[in-house]
């Protein structure tokens, strides 16, 4: 590499675990999550990877060093790596890729699709989380459909969207009526603050926010929709790096 790289910020590198969310739920995976957002969403479950407070703990690393950690986690089996955040969109991923689909690895990104870049294209799996009204932040639909079309016909593409109440499960309906294309997955979202890891979730909140969504769905005969929960905070809580 260059001495002009460009270094990528790494909030934290860990598995394979399993991916506890969204279409690829189950798999596993190798995260690699970057640092620093462009939103700031009141009930965001990776304050330590997005609020500036914590930007002494985010790492500038190069693609080398990235990948070394992955190597070495992943044992050189060829696993899905998760390119998580924050919002990893807005770090100059492209090299990194291009490394890890040269040996055999498979990407996945998750975004709120605020931001595009032309390297979605070389994503297997591109993840798009629009945030709803309980978020306290503002959908711009022509920024999603710029993701889309920046992925060209790359990756598979999938919208996931959080609910917490009434005014977001009416938000995930507009959104899937406009961008019909997408399969879309929704999940119950967590009050429960995420710095600290000792904080006992929310269990019977989320519980019933999903018997809630899923007789919400089905009652409105919504069957292209479908409703999955956060599994990982249901095994893990809080918890960094799992």
């Amino acid at each position: 590499m260059t001495g002009k790289e460009q270094k990528i910020r790494i909030s934290e590198i860990f598995g394979p675990t399993i991916q506890g969310e969204g279409p690829l739920m189950g798999l596993p995976t190798v995260f690699v999550r970057t640092g620093g957002c462009d939103y700031r969403c009141e009930w965001c479950d990776t304050l330590h990877a997005v609020d500036s407070a914590f930007r002494d703990e985010w790492t500038p690393m190069s693609v080398d060093d990235v990948w070394s950690n992955v190597e070495s986690l992943s044992q050189g089996s060829p696993l899905m790596i998760s390119l998580s955040g924050g919002n990893p969109a807005i770090q100059p991923l492209g090299p990194l890729i291009a490394r890890g689909k040269h040996d055999g690895y498979q990407f996945a990104l998750e975004t709120q699709g605020s931001i595009a870049q032309d390297w979605f294209a070389e994503l297997d799996h591109l993840i798009l989380s629009p945030k709803p009204p309980s978020s306290g932040m503002e959908f711009k639909p022509g920024e999603l459909r710029n993701c889309i079309t920046a992925a060209r016909n790359g990756p598979r593409i999938a919208m996931k969207i959080v609910i917490f109440d009434e005014d977001d499960y009416a938000f995930a309906r507009s959104v899937a009526k406009d961008f019909k294309e997408l399969p879309i997955f929704l999940q119950p979202g967590n009050h429960t603050p995420p710095v600290d890891e000792e904080a006992t979730i929310d269990l019977e909140g989320i519980l019933n926010r999903m018997r809630w969504l899923v007789d919400r769905v089905t009652s409105d005969r919504w069957f292209d929709a479908r409703v999955l929960p956060q599994l990982h905070v249901l095994l893990w809580g809080n918890m960094r790096g799992v």
